[in-house]
């Protein structure tokens, strides 16, 4: 009987260390981003649903979730992905303008105005030279990422230009930043994550965001009017899914495909919830009591003229390639 046992006993081991090995094998990349985890963030989701994809494939690879900052503040993690240190993040890419000023073209007034032509620029001379930067710096873009956002303010409506003279904003980069003060308002600069503590405190009078963000970070509970996007948008930003070179080049061809497709998946499911984001904060806004406005064409056009003299012309002074790239948005039709 001693001998079957042993056998036995030797199988039992010889499977322990299969699996074992297994184990060790999987590959686990850590995805960081700023936005509220579990709570219905279309950003989130989208992380979410690759690290499912990428379960089920079955390829040794495995996305951990780290929501909220729960791993890096918001803007640490673009430093983080291109040193290795960071295997993925949803970002706001021009939270990456101070290090790359080209990124900046990814939230610049009036340059998106629609869902529609987001997805135009996705596919054109203008995102490639933007990708080109990004592969330089060290990371690649694994699904794309167009937010609509507007304004909110517990002061006064936003609509034209000068309705900002004389409050205290928080715009989300260098681009709007430039704008509002042109038109007369103070500057504020924070992530979104602390929109709502700075209104709460008085540090802000209003801010723009994106829609997404209004309403994760609960901001109809400070504001009194929110001026949506609507037919002119003047508030567009890229944040995209991203993994650093680094972490790219360690996994097997299997696990590329896996992710590539898994980044398929996330992007047209944003694709087909970034209109939805819009009136979503439209009904939780009005819901909570907080008026809400949209720009007219008139004031969507007087605020590209004050773009166009402040943002737009230090962009195309001041940035490497800034003319060709605004050119090249401006071509697609």
């Amino acid at each position: 009987m001693a001998r079957p046992f042993s056998l036995l006993a030797l199988t039992a081991a010889t499977l322990m260390l299969v699996v074992s090995g297994t184990a060790l094998a999987e590959t686990v990349l850590r995805a960081s981003h700023q936005f509220p985890g579990g709570k219905g963030d279309v950003r989130d989701e989208m992380v979410q649903l690759m690290a499912r994809e990428v379960a089920d494939a079955d390829v040794g690879l495995k996305i951990q979730v780290y929501p909220g900052e729960s791993l890096f503040k918001a803007k640490e993690q673009w430093s983080a992905l291109v040193r290795g240190r960071l295997d993925m993040t949803s970002f706001p890419l021009d939270y990456a303008s101070g290090r790359h000023p080209e990124f900046s073209a990814t939230l610049m007034p009036g340059l998106v105005r629609s869902h529609e032509r987001a997805q135009r620029l996705n596919d054109s001379k203008f995102m490639d030279m933007i990708k080109d930067t990004i592969n330089k710096a060290g990371a690649r873009v694994l699904a794309d990422a167009w937010l609509a956002g507007g304004f909110a303010s517990n002061k006064r409506c936003i609509t034209s230009p000068d309705t900002v003279e004389g409050q205290t904003l928080r715009a989300a980069g260098p681009a709007f930043e430039q704008m509002l003060a042109a038109a007369g308002a103070s500057i504020a600069s924070m992530p979104s994550s602390e929109i709502y503590t700075g209104m709460q405190t008085g540090v802000l009078d209003g801010a723009n965001t994106s829609s997404g963000s209004f309403v994760s970070y609960r901001i109809y509970e400070q504001a009194t009017c929110l001026t949506a996007p609507g037919e002119n948008a003047l508030w567009f930003m890229y944040e995209p899914i991203l993994i650093s070179e680094r972490s790219w080049e360690r996994l097997t061809p299997e696990q590329q495909k896996a992710l590539t497709a898994a980044g398929k998946k996330a992007e047209a499911f944003f694709a087909d919830e970034a209109a939805g984001l819009d009136q979503k904060m439209v009904d939780v806004f009005k819901e909570n009591g907080v008026k809400v406005v949209t720009m007219s064409p008139e004031d969507y056009q007087a605020w590209l003229d004050v773009a166009k003299k402040s943002s737009y012309k230090n962009f195309a002074e001041k940035v490497p390639n800034g003319q060709a790239l605004i050119d090249a948005a401006l071509s697609v039709k």
